[in-house]
């Protein structure tokens, strides 16, 4: 599996993904929805939504969560075919994501299962950034971070739309990176040109 740089790194290259599913455990639930968007110099260039028949039944929870009716999984295809045409999308990019071990962790267990492979991608996780920009917001839940921002939540527990939110709420924290990393240049700048007048002065007052 791959490594979490949430901390390390703010990348402008990256796919965000999402997926929905029928429960929450990766063992004993399925994939219902795949989703992801391919980010490149920090604009969206391309995306990737397919529904994914889960040959299950599908709760009323669910459906009532995402919206995905079981009549509407009828016709789709099952995970292999699906599963084989995401993992093309994504490729080998940085991936990203809101709580992205959940995902991660379903796409994994049906990678072995139908593929005998991993999914060993190195990926990014909203969530822990947002448990480092903003410690005080109460809830870290992607529709809580994003009515924080004020951005749209309409349609949200469906993965594209999770996907824009994602990638929207991502963008916001790398400019309050941007803008943190420019306070601190610009504060060491004003020291040192503090530490440079102080000791041309010292040096004045010895002569």
């Amino acid at each position: 599996m791959g490594r979490d740089k949430s901390l390390i790194k703010y990348p402008e290259n990256y796919v965000v993904l999402d997926i929905e599913t029928t429960g929450f455990s990766a063992e004993n639930d399925e994939i219902i929805e795949l989703s992801a968007l391919r980010v490149v110099d920090n604009e969206i260039v391309e995306e990737f939504s397919e529904l994914v028949n889960p040959q299950r039944y599908v709760s009323s929870y669910i459906t009532n969560l995402t919206g995905i009716t079981p009549q509407m999984l009828e016709n789709a295809e099952k995970i292999p075919n699906v599963l084989k045409r995401f993992i093309e999308f994504v490729s080998d990019n940085m991936i990203m994501g809101h709580n992205v071990n959940f995902d991660i962790g379903f796409i994994d267990n049906k990678l072995k299962k139908h593929f005998n492979s991993e999914f060993n991608n190195d990926y990014i996780d909203t969530l822990k950034i947002a448990r480092k920009m903003l410690p005080n917001l109460k809830s870290k839940k992607l529709g809580m971070i994003a009515q924080h921002f004020n951005f749209n939540t309409d349609g949200m527990h469906r993965g594209l739309k999770d996907c824009i939110v994602t990638n929207m709420c991502y963008q916001k924290f790398l400019q309050m990176h941007k803008d943190e990393q420019l306070k601190q240049k610009n504060a060491l700048g004003l020291q040192i040109k503090k530490n440079y007048n102080d000791s041309k002065n010292i040096t004045l007052n010895m002569n």
